[in-house]
Parts: C-alpha cells; structure tokens; sequence
C-alpha cells in the first residue's frame, strides 16, 4: 500500500532525503570546524528570510495558530540557546583562530526534533482537529521552532566566541 501522505512517484524520497541531510549534518557536525563569526548571522538571516516568505505566503491564520507559532520560537530559542552553551569553543592562542565543535548532546537534540518533527505529522495527519490548528500552521510552528533553535545557537555561539577572541587579543 502505497503512502497517502507522500506525492505519487516519489515513493520513499520524502523520508530518505531528510534522513541522508540529518546523516551529513551529524557527520560533519562531529568533527571540529574553523569559526568565522563574522559570518554567523548569515544561516539566521537566510533561515529567517525564507520562513517568513512561506508562512506570509500562506495567508491568515486562526489565532491558535498564531499562539502555536510563538510558542515554537520559544521553545526553538529555548533548544538553540541550551545547544549552542552545548558547543565547545577553542581558540589557538598564536592565530587566534577560533574552532567549534557540537557536543554529543546536542547532535542528538538534532534527532529528537527531527523524530518530534515526522511523530508531530503522522499524527496530525491522523488526528485532524486534535491540536486546533490545520496541518499547514503546525508545519510552520515546526518551521519557526527551526528558526528559533538556528538563530538562538548562534546568537549564544557568537557572544561566547567574540568574549574568547577578546580575551585572546588582551582587549
């Protein structure tokens, strides 16, 4: 039987292709990375833009809906906030090149809010009426919990790694 939820001729690409993306940010989040935070607001920026586009795309909404959206910010800057304290931060004393690296911990808050992400729909899809609002305004909390959680890591990122270069430089 065939997956309603899923547009036809694409068969299982809507499930192996978020899965293959969350294997490659694991995969490369794992390892230590140069930091430029001159360029962190760039991902939050983008994320931003574009979330804003799909959800003002879509139109109205019902006031829980409106509700549901604030509160996954919340919850996202909440996750982001705790995950970016979660980053470990070096900086080489010479250069004064910066490296980070995502702790264990959170690269598995990754793959609980992508589970929470496909256990949310499937049972919205199921379950119409059960949270008060449509499938399209828990798409966007789910979108907006993302922006949350990407701007509040890096914001938490850049206040920590700009305090260890300043302290690096004797300023």
């Amino acid at each position: 039987m065939s997956n309603p939820t899923a547009p036809a001729g694409l068969g299982a690409l809507p499930y192996i292709l978020p899965v293959a993306v969350l294997a490659l940010v694991l995969v490369r989040g794992a390892r230590p990375r140069t930091l430029v935070i001159e360029r962190l607001w760039i991902s939050p920026a983008l994320i931003m833009t574009m979330a804003s586009l799909l959800i003002f795309a879509q139109g109205a909404m019902s006031f829980s809906g409106m509700v549901l959206q604030i509160v996954a910010v919340l919850i996202g800057a909440g996750l982001g906030w705790w995950r970016g304290s979660l980053t470990q931060l070096s900086i080489d004393p010479q250069t004064h090149t910066l490296t980070s690296k995502v702790s264990p911990v959170g690269l598995a808050l990754l793959g609980v809010i992508f589970l929470a992400r496909f256990g949310l729909r499937s049972f919205a899809m199921s379950h119409p009426g059960a949270f008060h609002a449509s499938v399209p305004e828990l798409t966007d909390a789910m979108l907006l919990l993302a922006v949350g959680l990407i701007c509040a890591q890096r914001l938490e990122v850049w206040i920590r790694a700009r305090q260890m270069l300043a302290d690096a430089r004797g300023c």
